[in-house]
C-alpha cells in the first residue's frame, strides 16, 4: 500500500464549480438521462439514489456495465456546492463508535439526515479490494430532489468508456487500460465537510 494514501478521501474528477459522479441504470432511464441531460420523469424521486465519485468503485458496482438494470453507466457532472451541502448533512449508514456519541444518537441523526455516506474498499483495475476507502453518497427526500433539479450540470453515457477499459484489461493491456481512466484527484475535503463522519483518529 501506498502509505501517502489515506484510508479515507474522497477522490473524484473535479473542476473549481464541479464534481463528477457515477451511477448505472437501466436504458430506459439512462438513455433519456443522457440524451436530455437530466434525468427523466420515470427516475423515483422517493427512494434513495447512491452517487459514487469512484469510476472503478462504479465498475465493480454495475460490473462495467452488465448486471441486470445497471447496463447504462453514466457520468453525472454536480455543482460543487451541491455536493458539499449533502457531505455536510450527511451521516454514516451504519454506527461506528467513535464517531457518534451513542447508537441512539446515530439512528436519530440517521432519521433527520437528507443523505448518507458509506466508506467502501476502492478497487483496481481487476475490480480487487484496495487498503483505501472510497466514498459512496446517498441521497433521499431534499437531497435527491435538489440533486435532480439544482445540481445536476450534465450527464453523458460513459458505457463506451467502460467498455473500452474493461476490453483493454481482459487483454491485458492494464496500461492502456489505466490512461482511459477519468483523472481522479483529492478532493478538498476538510474536517469542516468529512470531521462528522470519520473517527478522529481516522488515517
Amino acid at each position: 500500500m501506498d502509505n501517502s494514501e489515506p484510508t479515507y478521501r474522497i477522490r473524484a474528477l473535479h473542476t473549481e464549480e464541479t464534481v463528477t459522479v457515477y451511477q448505472a441504470y437501466a436504458p430506459g432511464i439512462g438513455g433519456p438521462a443522457a440524451r436530455d441531460g437530466r434525468f427523466p420523469v420515470s427516475w423515483k424521486r422517493d427512494r434513495m439514489t447512491w452517487i459514487k465519485p469512484s469510476f472503478l468503485w462504479m465498475m465493480y458496482r454495475c460490473g462495467w456495465g452488465t448486471k441486470a438494470d445497471q447496463e447504462t453507466v453514466l457520468a453525472v457532472e454536480i455543482r460543487r456546492d451541491g455536493f458539499e451541502w449533502a457531505l455536510r448533512n450527511a451521516c454514516l449508514s451504519h454506527y461506528r463508535e467513535g464517531v457518534h456519541g451513542s447508537r441512539d444518537a446515530w439512528q436519530q441523526a440517521l432519521r433527520r439526515a437528507p443523505a448518507r455516506v458509506q466508506w467502501d474498499p476502492e478497487r483496481d483495475l481487476a475490480l480487487n479490494p484496495l487498503p483505501y476507502r472510497s466514498l459512496q453518497l446517498g441521497l433521499a427526500g431534499e437531497a435527491a430532489g435538489r440533486y435532480a433539479d439544482e445540481w445536476t450540470v450534465a450527464i453523458t453515457d460513459v458505457t463506451p468508456l467502460a467498455r473500452e477499459i474493461r476490453g483493454r484489461v481482459r487483454e491485458g493491456d492494464r496500461d492502456g487500460a489505466a490512461r482511459l481512466l477519468p483523472e481522479e484527484r483529492p478532493y478538498p475535503a476538510g474536517p469542516e465537510l468529512l470531521g462528522h463522519l470519520l473517527r478522529p483518529d481516522a488515517a
